[in-house]
């Protein structure tokens, strides 16, 4: 293998840098698409999973006909929707094939460069595992959201909360595994002497935090836990409302209940905000790179947006606008709290 210069390896990463955030925008897109797909009860539209040729939507009403038809036999329609036209079916029926059709999209624009760059020579061993497993990792998200809507197809009209939220998890997860390849690509990052242990150890808390926080919120989206309790900061006229943690075994009252599911997102997300402003002040006192000192600016700003949009979101009732900017601030601060770990780390 020819010797390369420093700035043409430079070069390469940046390019490779660039289209890996390029793919982490459109899986941000995605989700953002999905939680709309949710909200606007389109998600269990298509009743069928056609991984391979389901890139084309049904082309004149025949097809659209058939297509309604097998709709009308999930409980969705039979429960929900009886009274719904083939007008009706079509507007649900657009957003889930357009979320589909995303996900294809994001496979095709990331396999076709991965293989340019891997037949180029410009990925080593190490990387290519790399690319490899998030493109394994593409792939179970998209089982995974097939086992999501089967869960809707059965009896009950509405997903599983737990499997939807594994399949928000595995984007967040999935966004994570490539920012910190592309920002180690971009950026040659060295130990910085000038942050002290504990405040790189509170920027991984931090990020471990927001993720927790996001996946309590999934549980809120799948139990619709969102529309009820709709005050703040006093949650059934308390602080401490009486009715939290009946079910038994106690542990279900972290997935189930709607009261304790709500309960539990708050604290969460008012934690993550306190632990923010700390490490926030706490930063202060380090000497910080430049990049570093904005990554805690950024990540200090979203979460106060955050906080905002999910407090707008509860006391409006969940509107779909807000409540989509809400989770799409979730994927926002789990993007700029790992940035921050990586930048002190």
């Amino acid at each position: 293998m020819n010797s390369i210069s420093d700035s043409e390896l430079h070069r390469r990463h940046v390019m490779i840098a660039i289209w890996l955030f390029m793919v982490i925008a459109m899986v941000f897109a995605m989700v953002v698409l999905g939680g709309v797909t949710r909200l606007t009860h389109s998600g269990l539209s298509m009743v069928e999973w056609r991984p391979v040729t389901g890139w084309l939507p049904p082309m004149g009403e025949a097809e659209w006909t058939v297509v309604f038809d097998k709709y009308k036999l999930s409980p969705e329609f039979q429960k929900v929707n009886k009274h719904m036209d083939l007008a009706g079916f079509k507007a649900i029926f657009w957003f889930e094939f357009l979320h589909r059709l995303w996900g294809r999209l994001i496979g095709v624009v990331f396999f076709v460069p991965f293989v340019f760059f891997l037949l180029r020579g410009w990925l080593t061993r190490d990387l290519a595992r790399k690319m490899l497993f998030m493109f394994v990792l593409g792939g179970l998200q998209g089982l995974m959201g097939w086992y999501m809507v089967k869960s809707g197809l059965v009896d009950r009209p509405d997903v599983s909360q737990y499997r939807l939220t594994a399949h928000f998890s595995l984007a967040l997860i999935i966004i994570g595994v490539i920012e910190w390849v592309a920002l180690g690509l971009l950026f040659n990052y060295r130990s910085q002497d000038g942050v002290t242990r504990p405040l790189k150890a509170f920027a991984f808390l931090i990020f471990g935090w927001a993720f927790v926080t996001a996946l309590s919120g999934g549980f809120v989206a799948g139990l619709d836990a969102g529309f009820a309790y709709n005050t703040f900061p006093l949650m059934d006229g308390a602080l401490l409302p009486p009715d939290l943690y009946q079910l038994s075994p106690v542990y279900l009252n972290l997935f189930e209940d709607i009261l304790s599911v709500q309960f539990n997102h708050r604290i969460l997300a008012e934690v993550l905000f306190v632990l923010v402003v700390v490490f926030w002040f706490k930063a202060r006192n380090n000497d910080l790179t430049g990049r570093g000192r904005l990554a805690v600016n950024c990540l200090a700003a979203v979460v106060l947006v955050q906080m905002l949009l999910g407090i707008t979101t509860l006391l409006l009732v969940i509107p779909v606008p807000l409540a989509a900017a809400h989770q799409a601030g979730a994927v926002i601060v789990f993007i700029a709290a790992l940035w921050t770990a990586r930048e002190l780390s």
